[in-house]
């Protein structure tokens, strides 16, 4: 399975079933530190991935499995663009809560590690005037004498300071553009290249920060079956609503039920259709191309 770089597997196991959206389907559930993956065990390109960014809560549900029937089953609440999407897997291994514990742990180091990936202004990073060092953190230079003009990218610009040591953060961060004035210019230009060079190391193999350990044996993700081929991916970023996100759709919002209206297709009365579905695409599993 290919993964982008400082993605690390944390867990797998099977068979999983991925109730709500493909029921009766036996399937795998890969987790790394950035994601939850799940792929039908018969057909690999029928897949999806839960970006952790993206979860907003994982409990237990009961469910009506085809498989398994009346079940305590994983539930995982996300949103995505303003969107909630809910997504329910249940384990097809008797007596077994690891696929929940698991995604649970995960979950919660995740979240714990924010200060690997976010952007934190006046957080408590100093205790009795030392740094507090975040585990997997190292130290390589300490430089004094630097003001912080607050004004992903490192760069030396003109400021109404004059030339000054600016960090830009990425968007998913804030966006937010630090400037920092360091003299002489000799310094500024040494702390600028040693910034620049760690950067670049940096981006190879990021570091997130996200650990969990099992206690069963896990494959690497090289020993896993590759899912790259065959595959479709689907763009959630679109004006309608893909097909292949409805059986997703988490509905909770809603106060009351939509007003009936007369169908030709069925020859009945149906609950409106939210905008940008059709009755087409509520039954199709796989989106038509």
């Amino acid at each position: 399975m290919r993964m982008r770089p400082g993605e690390n597997l944390l867990d797998r196991m099977d068979p999983i079933e991925d109730t709500k959206g493909n029921g009766g389907d036996r399937g795998r559930l890969v987790i790394t530190n950035l994601r939850i993956i799940w792929h039908s065990l018969t057909l690999p390109r029928i897949n999806l991935s839960i970006g952790l960014n993206t979860v907003i809560n994982v409990t237990t549900k009961t469910v009506n499995s085809q498989l398994r029937g009346t079940i305590n089953a994983l539930h995982i609440l996300t949103k995505s663009n303003n969107t909630r999407f809910e997504f329910i897997f249940t384990n097809l291994t008797v007596g077994s809560m690891r696929h929940f514990t698991s995604v649970l742990g995960i979950h919660k180091a995740y979240t714990s590690s924010r200060m690997y990936r976010e952007l934190k202004l006046r957080g408590a990073i100093i205790h009795s005037k030392q740094l507090n060092i975040l585990p997997l953190e190292q130290v390589y230079t300490t430089v004094n004498g630097v003001w912080n003009l607050s004004s992903d990218q490192v760069r030396i610009r003109e400021s109404k300071f004059g030339t000054a040591l600016v960090v830009e953060s990425a968007e998913v961060s804030g966006g937010y553009v630090l400037g920092f004035r360091i003299d002489p210019a000799e310094k500024l230009h040494m702390v600028y290249k040693e910034l620049s060079s760690l950067h670049k190391v940096y981006s190879l193999n990021p570091v997130f920060g996200v650990q969990f350990t099992v206690t069963d044996q896990v494959k690497t993700p090289d020993e896993l079956p590759p899912l790259e081929d065959d595959i479709e991916e689907v763009d959630e970023t679109g004006d309608e609503m893909s097909n292949a996100f409805v059986a997703y759709f988490a509905d909770g919002g809603h106060e009351r039920d939509r007003e009936p209206v007369y169908s030709p297709e069925l020859g009945l009365a149906i609950e409106k259709l939210k905008e940008g579905f059709t009755l087409k695409s509520l039954w199709e599993v796989i989106p038509t191309t």
